[in-house]
């Protein structure tokens, strides 16, 4: 046999043995990821679904309630087309799996797991390299929890919302752990719960809209450039909560705007542009209450814009701020009450040792009150012409100094 006819008919047996299975494939040949939809379709409802071990193929949907377990070894990648898993369903469990490579379109609010179920659980998965993390749309009673979330490596402004409610309700939102996204976004979303999270490295931690009644408290909110932000949502309670190092330039740890009844209460609020920003309540009988939190190292502790009045400031410890209070509007200060706060700049006495001053503290305003009235002024707060006209007023008055605040029993020592 000539030598040309030994090389074909070498080819011809090393194409039968790959056809029937005899030689490995190579390695640049291996097989593609198997899709998840099948398994979905022929599972039954109610059953428990142990995927294998590997990495599967979606978009995919899931339609009946199952529980859907990776055990952490299960890959799902999106193949960058549209949202990776949607839970269309009620009843259903995902758990432990590693959600990738979502679409890129914001208009479809592409996402790692979109939920539109009532009484889910998404719980332990590993969300990343998607646009938006979790997204609840029209879906209540669901448990997310335990989940890692993480947007798609761009500018921060080009990302996704890491967690997304729309049109949610009752919904427990607890002990997930967000960063590089770009906002926690809850719109028209009221009486959630959102508990024990840590979200950090992102625009606004979090961001409520006509989202009344809900609960955020215990989480650990750092490095963003805003931490709560609530905008025409009632009823807030913010309690027991971390919020640190929202130091951009417009930043605040807490910010309200037209919303009423809301309780801020036993907070850490430490360096911050603002530690905490609002307007006045929409309703005066409708208080913002902010109460035993500790403002330390902030460039403000407290600012309260635009018609004064309607805070209640109880109880809080004011260390190390730049400026303690910043109060707009007009002179008066008997709208808002102080009292029972510590102040680290306090220089009254307790001659009778019962933990309370025996003067008053206050803040009055000489030429610093200006970038307090004139937003266009803070440019220039602390500039060297500010410093000398304030210490120019209070060294000889040529008018009389406006009344910031009067806390009439401060706390002496701190406890």
């Amino acid at each position: 046999m000539s030598l040309v006819a030994q090389r074909a008919a070498g080819t011809i047996l090393t194409l039968l043995a790959l056809l029937v299975g005899s030689a490995p494939l190579p390695a640049h040949a291996a097989a593609p990821p198997q899709a998840l939809q099948p398994w979905l379709d022929t599972a039954s409802p109610g059953a428990t679904l142990r995927l294998p071990p590997g990495t599967y193929r979606g978009p995919a949907v899931l339609d009946k309630p199952l529980l859907l377990d990776g055990n952490g070894e299960v890959t799902l990648d999106g193949g960058g087309q549209g949202s990776v898993l949607t839970v269309r369903t009620s009843g259903a469990t995902v758990r432990g799996l590693r959600i990738i490579h979502s679409g890129e379109s914001h208009d479809r609010v592409d996402s790692g797991i979109v939920v539109e179920g009532d009484r889910n659980r998404i719980e332990n998965n590993v969300v990343e390299d998607v646009l938006f993390g979790i997204t609840l749309h029209r879906a209540n009673d669901n448990i997310v929890t335990g989940n890692r979330i993480r947007s798609k490596p761009w500018d921060i402004a080009d990302r996704g919302d890491g967690l997304r409610l729309w049109y949610s309700t009752g919904n427990r939102i607890e002990n997930n752990d967000i960063a590089q996204i770009r906002d926690v976004t809850i719109s028209n979303s009221p009486r959630n719960r959102y508990r024990g999270n840590s979200i950090r490295d992102s625009r606004r931690a979090m961001n409520f809209l006509f989202s009344h009644r809900s609960l955020v408290e215990g989480n650990r909110l750092s490095h963003n450039a805003t931490g709560l932000t609530i905008l025409n949502s009632d009823g807030i309670i913010i309690r027991g909560n971390h919020i640190a190092h929202a130091i951009d330039a417009s930043g605040a740890g807490v910010a309200l705007k037209e919303s009423s009844a809301a309780l801020v209460h036993d907070n850490d609020i430490l360096h911050c542009a603002v530690g905490i920003l609002a307007d006045s309540p929409l309703h005066s009988l409708n208080r913002i209450s902010i109460v035993g939190n500790r403002l330390s190292h902030n460039v403000t502790g407290v600012s309260f814009y635009g018609e004064r009045g309607g805070h209640l400031i109880l109880a809080n410890r004011f260390e190390h701020n730049l400026w303690q209070a910043a109060v707009g509007g007009d002179e008066r200060d008997d709208r808002n009450v102080w009292q029972g706060n510590y102040w680290d700049d306090y220089e009254g006495f307790d001659r009778n040792a019962d933990g309370v001053g025996d003067t008053p503290y206050e803040i009055r305003a000489y030429a610093d009150r200006i970038w307090m009235d004139t937003p266009m002024a803070r440019f220039f707060r602390n500039s060297p012409v500010l410093e000398l006209l304030d210490f120019l007023e209070r060294l000889a008055p040529f008018s009389s100094p406006v009344l910031v605040l009067r806390d009439p029993q401060p706390v002496a020592h701190q406890r």
